[in-house]
Formats: structure tokens, sequence, C-alpha cells
């Protein structure tokens, strides 16, 4: 839920969408289909990638990724009515993406420290990483351009412009790993074996 609020206000912040939204953003334009709609699409689409490979290894956790994905999908849309913003001020719209980025990435943290299921997107770039031996970091970055080039191709192709992508969209690609290994940090601590946990609360 804190991903999707952060999603929906990066995008309605007039200033481009996150990397991995971009594609789903831009099919929401072309089609019929809603948002939350095209984000579940293109999440499956992860998910049999993950099982293209892993095959016998795919864990049978990662079939919770559906619901989820379901979950998450419906969140976007709710969010995206709820902010009913159209911001004019450019400060404004700089402020709303900025705290859209900062909610993705408490949600990318907590997924983390949680350690029982990725979404789809997230999956798909771990399990390439694993398989490949590449470093999650640089697969994660190659995802994401892939992702936005592609969504700039289909929109050329489609409206004749590019839509959704800006310089929100840089900002939410530079700035959701920091602010996420920030959360990860005060948040949640790691063991011996590397394990990340959850931080005791301070009283």
């Amino acid at each position: 839920m804190i991903q999707s609020a952060g999603i929906a206000l990066v995008v309605k912040s007039l200033l481009g969408t996150s990397p991995i939204s971009s594609l789903p953003y831009v099919l929401s334009l072309i089609s019929p289909f809603t948002f939350g709609q095209t984000t579940f699409a293109v999440n499956m689409v992860f998910v049999v990638f993950e099982l293209l490979m892993l095959r016998r290894d795919f864990p049978a956790v990662f079939w919770l990724q559906i619901p989820v994905t379901i979950l998450f999908g419906f969140c976007i849309d709710f969010f995206m009515q709820l902010f009913a913003i159209v911001p004019e001020a450019y400060a404004l719209k700089l402020l709303l993406c900025l705290l859209g980025t900062a909610l993705v990435a408490l949600g990318v943290a907590g997924q983390g420290i949680a350690d029982v299921l990725m979404l789809a997107g997230e999956g798909a770039v771990y399990v390439f990483a694993r398989k490949t031996g590449i470093d999650f970091g640089k697969v994660k970055v190659g995802n994401d351009i892939s992702l936005v080039v592609l969504a700039a191709i289909v929109s050329v192709l489609t409206m004749g412009t590019i839509e959704g992508i800006r310089e929100g969209t840089l900002i939410s690609a530079l700035l959701t790993g920091i602010i996420a290994r920030f959360y990860l940090r005060h948040l949640s601590r790691i063991d011996a074996h590397g394990r990340i946990y959850l931080a005791p609360h301070k009283s």
C-alpha cells in the first residue's frame, strides 16, 4: 500500500513516473485498462520470466506474487483516485515527486526487511541476478533502463510523443535506492549470517 501510494504521487506530480511503472503507465494511456490493471499485467510477465528462469526451483511462496500484485494494482488505482491533485507550481510538483519517491523507497525497504516476498518486478531482477551472478544493483539499473526505453518507444509509436517520462523519472531512479538504504539502515539490522531483520524499538 505504501509503495502504491508513492507511485500514485509520483504520477500526480506530472513530472513522470518511476522507472518500473513507466511501461504500465504508458499502456494505461493507450488502452481501456487502468494503471493498476496494466501494472498487474506487466508484473505477470515478470512472474512468467521467473518461472522460465527457475523452472523446478520456483519457490512455492512466489505464487503469492499473483494475489499480492492484484492487491498492489487495486491500491494504485485507489490512490490515483484519492489523490485528486493537479499541481501547477513547479515547486509543488517537485515536492510531490520527492514525497512519492520516499514512499516507494519505504515500500521497497519494507519488502527487504520482511524477507518473505518481493513484488514480481523486483523478484525477477533478484532471480536474474542470482542465476547469472551479476550484481543485483547492476541488473536493477539495466531493468529500469530497459522499461523506460520500451515505454518511450511504445509511447512514440502509439501517441507520437513521449508520455510519463520526465525529470521525475530520473529523480525516482536516482533517489529510490539511496532512500531505501537509509530506511534499511535505521529500521533494520543485519545478523551474523547477513540476514536483515527488524530493529528493536528504542524507548
